[in-house]
């Protein structure tokens, strides 16, 4: 062959196989790029998935931090526009760059929205404990204003207690004399016709003056009373009485004697004498009849 003619062609055919070796190499460079590329957007959509997960469950902590219904309300609204978000981020293919983009931005909007929830709730849950710490103090002390009034209620009670038990008459020196029919003690019980009770009611200068009824109850060993079926008021109940007798109190040292004549048959035991006045009993002693 002409050498004028082989060496442009040996050339050329240099040159194609250069051409050739560059588009390989470029062709290879650009699918590795691509591979890169693609898996550069896999991670970043993972990583917003996440993000949006995230988000849910935050949105969800926060729904029971609150008690305010118009917040709850909002915080329900945004919950349900992340949760749309990620469900389309999730049919997203890793190849969309503008919709990665997008839902980027997106992401950060709601990153706002909810800095700016969670300061509200922050706010509100200052104002609430400070309510509360209000509250408290409050309780502090209408309990403290309650136990002071309940303490006085018991105090005044206790002095109108102490004061009443102070003002009542006080039965003193009760005996019970048997005697028999010439009014002389009697030996025997079967010559008994005649009980004496002498006591005396003790000077007591804060009690009321004035007319009193005076009862007094004669019990037998048999617990029964000594009487003819009359009654006095003692404790929203009727007591039958032996005697009833009426003195003038002047507060002074008052001694008494009253007698019960026997009209039936007394056996020996413990018979007990019991004198009330005023609803109240003011003194009592056992005695032995043999």
């Amino acid at each position: 062959m002409n050498k004028r003619i082989w060496i442009p062609l040996a050339l050329l055919l240099l040159l194609l196989v250069a051409a050739v070796v560059f588009v390989s190499i470029e062709l290879s460079r650009s699918k590795q790029e691509n591979v890169e590329l693609t898996k550069n957007f896999e991670l970043d959509r993972q990583e917003l998935e996440d993000e949006y997960t995230s988000f849910a469950k935050k949105y969800d902590e926060l729904q029971f931090t609150i008690q305010n219904d118009s917040l709850a309300h909002k915080l329900t609204a945004e919950k349900a526009k992340v949760q749309h978000l990620l469900e389309e981020l999730k049919s997203v293919k890793a190849s969309n760059a503008s919709e990665i983009r997008r839902l980027k931005k997106e992401l950060a909007t709601l990153r706002k929205v909810l800095f700016s929830y969670v300061q509200q709730i922050d706010s509100l849950n200052r104002e609430n404990q400070g309510l509360r710490a209000q509250t408290q103090e409050m309780t502090q002390k209408y309990e403290a204003a309650a136990a002071r009034a309940t303490n006085l209620a018991q105090e005044k009670e206790d002095l109108s207690e102490r004061v009443s038990r102070a003002a009542q008459l006080d039965a003193t020196g009760i005996s019970l004399l048997a005697k028999n029919k010439k009014g002389k003690k009697a030996r025997k019980m079967k010559d008994v016709k005649q009980l004496q009770v002498d006591f005396t009611i003790a000077r007591n200068p804060t009690a009321d003056t004035g007319m009193r009824a005076v009862y007094i109850r004669i019990v037998k060993p048999n617990n029964t009373v000594l009487g003819r079926g009359d009654t006095f008021r003692y404790e929203n109940r009727a007591l039958p009485y032996s005697i009833k007798k009426m003195i003038e109190y002047t507060g002074e040292e008052t001694p008494l004697t009253v007698y019960w004549d026997v009209d039936e048959f007394l056996y020996e035991g413990s018979y007990r004498v019991e004198i009330f006045s005023d609803g109240l009993l003011i003194g009592t002693k056992t005695f032995t009849l043999d």
